[in-house]
């Protein structure tokens, strides 16, 4: 089910050479606050933040995500690139999208009639 107007908020952010991505408004939208714990998933350009009181990864006061070394190489993130943050609130996570994935994403949907092989 797809989420409910207005449940999702968006954001660009910048991997930092420590993996730090910052958006304050995506961050803020779910209400987690520092100290909070959070669990990190990875799949193929896409990590997901889950609050967790047994998660591994601490939210510090200023609400950025730290995506530990071994999870950005999985998904093939390095310092520097952008990414699209989306925070959804109902399901209470932070999902971190490269580029490349959007990318992929607005290809499949053919965004216009020369994606789907028409003649212009």
């Amino acid at each position: 089910m797809p989420p409910a107007p207005g449940d999702v908020v968006y954001g660009i952010g910048r991997i930092d050479a420590s993996g730090r991505i910052a958006d304050q408004t995506v961050t803020s939208a779910l209400g987690w606050s520092g100290g909070d714990r959070l669990t990190l998933t990875a799949d193929a350009g896409v990590i997901t933040a889950r609050r967790d009181p047994a998660g591994m990864v601490p939210l510090p006061d200023r609400a950025y995500i730290a995506i530990p070394a071994a999870l950005r190489r999985r998904c093939g993130l390095e310092h520097g690139d952008r990414v699209l943050l989306a925070a959804a609130r109902s399901a209470g996570t932070l999902t971190a999208y490269s580029l490349a994935v959007v990318h992929r994403a607005i290809r499949v949907q053919g965004v216009s009639p020369h994606a789907q092989g028409e003649k212009p």
